[in-house]
């Protein structure tokens, strides 16, 4: 009797915390506001620009590019039958754009709201409406309509939290009390305002005859209907979803875990599960009646498929738009974390905030009572089958662990020392590289044939943080006794004085330089900038200590060394082994560092022998270092080359340490390099080993096609692509002679079965799940056998008996 109102008080306490981060989750489809949009009736695709001065829009249509004017920025674009329209940053304006029109060259605007007093938000274009809502009142505001008759709006006594858009009818969701509220000409849309009922919605989005989100509870619902099975959502679907989508007959998904889309309904289903884009993560999709197009996670470019999907080419196509971002550039703070990269993305002008539905708990088994009502004409909802006790010792451990936290929380705030330790900050980190090529803080493309706007883009990276407790001490103090400690005087008559001859590295963080000690060593020395602002030097700090902590203690032929440091008033200095050799990046990429005679390009042996030293770099960091080491930044950039083409891991700028061994994980904001990210990590932001592994299965694939981790493909001449996407699909179809760098020349035989090994070891590594992914063990046991079968005679070995267990 008296566990009854302690039972209650946590279940509400639960219920309370689902409701709060559920209402920050992001849903886009052809109805509601994006950044990309369709006009389905012209199979027009349109996308809100990146890495550009201003967000401007750009469209595709009948194989080519379109113009959109103005040229100004934009926070969200929205389709309907013939046309779409976007809403200036700022929401102070709408504009218009007709997609049938002679006038291919660009399409020209119409403006059918300007108030600089009213700022709107949620743009929401049906087949032939526009609603938008505003974002103090919450009324919602309609212009055009369907045969010459304007669409009307709500009514001022309605107050909405969001809405969205379907073929004559708008839906909203109530400020007051999360119920669905329709209107318009429509019927469609009274019906499926009764067939949500008394619901409370959190999120809302309207195909043509139908409408799906998500409720208070977290639960997926989909009312309207059902002809094609469009209603009849996947079981269990609680919490599973991060984005929506509907057309004519369909819904689709995007997984929150994995970024991958599942769509059911549509008389053609198949054609929606196309096998093109059944492994590939996606950040938003929207949605024609018949097709549907997805922001693909890996180089943030569109890809449209679907049985309506035709334009001229085929029926999955990527479109040459160049990257769209992910959301819209905002000058607020974000309450769920800033985009990988977003600074960047908006070039400087704001940040994209992440979606807050990748914070959601663990999906709690529902209760009969929690769960929502089958809709008319839909299948019947069968609840999970659960204890009721079960359920309540459900809620009594998720409340509980609130509470814990709650209570860690003031701890943390009051006591000083426990802050200062676990504190999380941001910082920028210069690599000591010989040259600027792809430094993680620094804008750069080697590459001519890609596109300004397609460069490798920095990231603004959170510092290195002590998680569980360090066996071998914890203090940076303690590990700077084991280095050589130089004063700011000796390393500045190393480097001439810091002069711009010695320079061999720069990045937003600092400045890295080539040395001469007093006893003729040769070093690289990293000296972060001088910077008058707090910030900066708290960044400049964290990442001083979190390097100088790490290497001081890592000693291994194949990672980079550090010699000694320099603390001096405001100065902070690293000084490292001179890699004489530069990067593995510089010799395969930048076009100013190749040469003809490079032994790295004309010897596959070299080039698996270098992948070889890598990954021993990388497992003694998972696996003998105490305690372990997570890196976080494998790439070619990060990988150095000394004066006997040794290959060391350089920059732990970014590097964790784990807790314990590589079965446990912890959770924190995914950091990294476009193209290299591991994209479980990125959407759950669950860290693990394996991240690890997928960096390098990416250098690995960079080794064999000499491809740059994201590049511009000329071969059909489409927008960027990552090198994961290019080469998998055709070494897994046996068509690897296609993609391997035709600089180092055509294998010899045994050559031939070292380079397929290495390519199927590197096709496991960039496993989507990271479960199906191998250890570092399992790596170096193949890389070892593909360096012999290079040295010694040709092998029995054949693509088909290659297995690469997962542990």
């Amino acid at each position: 009797m008296t566990l009854t109102p302690f039972f209650f008080t946590i279940s509400l306490l639960t219920t309370t915390i689902i409701i709060t981060l559920t209402k920050c989750a992001f849903v886009t489809a052809l109805g509601s506001a994006s950044t990309a949009a369709v006009t389905f009736g012209t199979a027009t695709v349109c996308g809100i620009i990146a890495g550009e001065p201003t967000q401007r829009v750009q469209c595709y249509q009948n194989g080519l590019n379109v113009s959109v004017l103005p040229n100004v920025s934009f926070e969200a674009i929205s389709g309907g039958r013939s046309f779409f329209c976007g809403l200036r940053s700022g929401g102070f304006k709408i504009y218009c754009w007709e997609t049938q029109t002679t006038m291919i060259s660009s399409f020209r605007p119409k403006r059918i709201y300007s108030n600089y007093s009213i700022s709107l938000t949620d743009l929401a274009v049906g087949d032939d409406q526009v609603c938008a809502r505003e974002v103090d009142s919450g009324i919602a505001r309609c212009w055009r309509g369907g045969s010459g008759s304007p669409f009307p709006s709500s009514g001022i006594g309605l107050r909405f939290r969001a809405i969205t858009s379907g073929s004559g009818f708008t839906c909203g969701i109530l400020k007051n009390d999360g119920k669905v509220f329709c209107w318009g000409g429509n019927k469609m849309g009274v019906e499926i305002q009764r067939l949500f009922g008394n619901l409370s919605m959190s999120n809302l989005v309207a195909g043509d005859s139908h409408a799906c989100g998500l409720t208070m509870t977290g639960f997926l619902v989909c009312r309207g209907n059902n002809e094609s099975g469009q209603l009849d959502v996947p079981s269990n679907s609680a919490f599973e979803f991060s984005g929506l989508s509907l057309g004519g007959n369909f819904s689709c998904g995007i997984r929150r875990k994995n970024g991958l889309v599942l769509c059911w309904g549509g008389a053609n289903r198949s054609k929606f599960d196309y096998d093109a884009v059944k492994d590939v993560s996606f950040e938003s999709i929207v949605s024609g009646l018949n097709f549907i197009c997805g922001l693909t996670t890996g180089n943030l470019t569109m890809v449209c498929w679907g049985p309506g999907w035709s334009n001229g080419v085929n029926s999955m196509s990527d479109l040459p738009l160049g990257m769209v971002i992910p959301g819209p550039c905002v000058q607020v703070t974000c309450n769920c974390g800033t985009y990988l990269n977003s600074e960047t993305l908006c070039y400087g002008s704001g940040n994209i905030c992440k979606s807050c539905q990748t914070e959601l708990p663990i999906p709690v088994p529902l209760s009969p009572l929690l769960a929502p009502p089958p809709s008319e004409g839909s299948k019947p909802f069968s609840p999970p089958r659960k204890d009721i006790n079960r359920l309540s010792l459900v809620f009594l451990f998720v409340g509980s662990t609130g509470a814990f936290a709650g209570i860690c929380t003031i701890f943390y705030c009051l006591w000083p020392g426990v802050c200062g330790f676990l504190l999380c900050r941001t910082h920028n980190s210069v690599q000591p590289t010989v040259t600027d090529a792809n430094i993680i803080t620094t804008v750069v493309d080697s590459n001519d044939s890609i596109a300004p706007s397609l460069r490798s883009f920095s990231i603004r990276r959170n510092s290195s943080q002590r998680l569980g407790r360090q066996r071998s001490g914890s203090s940076s103090s303690k590990h700077a006794e084991k280095t050589q400690n130089f004063s700011l005087l000796e390393l500045a008559s190393a480097t001439n004085n810091f002069s711009e001859e010695n320079r061999i590295g720069a990045g937003s963080f600092g400045v890295v330089y080539k040395g001469k000690l007093p006893d003729d060593r040769e070093v690289a020395i990293k000296r972060a900038e001088t910077s008058a602002k707090v910030k900066k030097f708290q960044e400049k700090e964290t990442a001083f200590d979190s390097e100088l902590a790490l290497l001081s203690r890592l000693h291994h032929k194949h990672l980079v060394g550090l010699v000694g440091f320099c603390q001096d008033n405001d100065e902070r200095l690293l000084v490292y082994q001179y890699m004489s050799n530069g990067s593995l990046y510089d010799h395969l990429h930048n076009k100013d560092n190749i040469e003809t005679d490079s032994s790295i390009l004309n010897s596959w042996k070299m080039r698996i022998k270098i992948a070889l030293d890598a990954a021993r770099g990388i497992e003694y960091l998972h696996n003998y270092a105490v305690p372990p080491i997570i890196h976080r930044d494998i790439k070619s950039s990060n990988i150095l080359l000394d004066a006997d083409w040794t290959a060391r891991i350089s920059d732990f700028g970014l590097s964790l340490m784990e807790p314990g061994s590589d079965q446990e994980f912890m959770s924190t904001r995914a950091v990294g390099t476009v193209g290299y990210i591991d994209p479980e990590y990125y959407v759950s932001n669950v860290l693990t080993a394996k991240s690890d592994v997928y960096g390098l299965g990416v250098v690995l694939l960079e080794l064999l096609t000499g491809q740059k981790a994201v590049f511009k493909n000329e071969e059909d001449g489409t927008g960027p692509i990552g090198v994961v996407e290019y080469a998998s699909p055709r070494i897994l179809t046996g068509d690897l002679r296609t993609v391997v760098d035709r600089r180092v020349g055509v294998p010899e035989i045994h050559e031939a079965e070292a380079v397929e090994l290495m390519a199927y070891t590197a096709l496991h590594c960039v496993n989507l799940e990271r479960k199906e992914r191998p250890n570092m063990t399992n790596i170096i046991a193949n890389l070892e056998k593909a360096l012999t079968l290079c040295k010694d005679s040709p092998a029995s070995l054949s693509s088909r008996t290659i297995s690469i267990p997962s542990e």
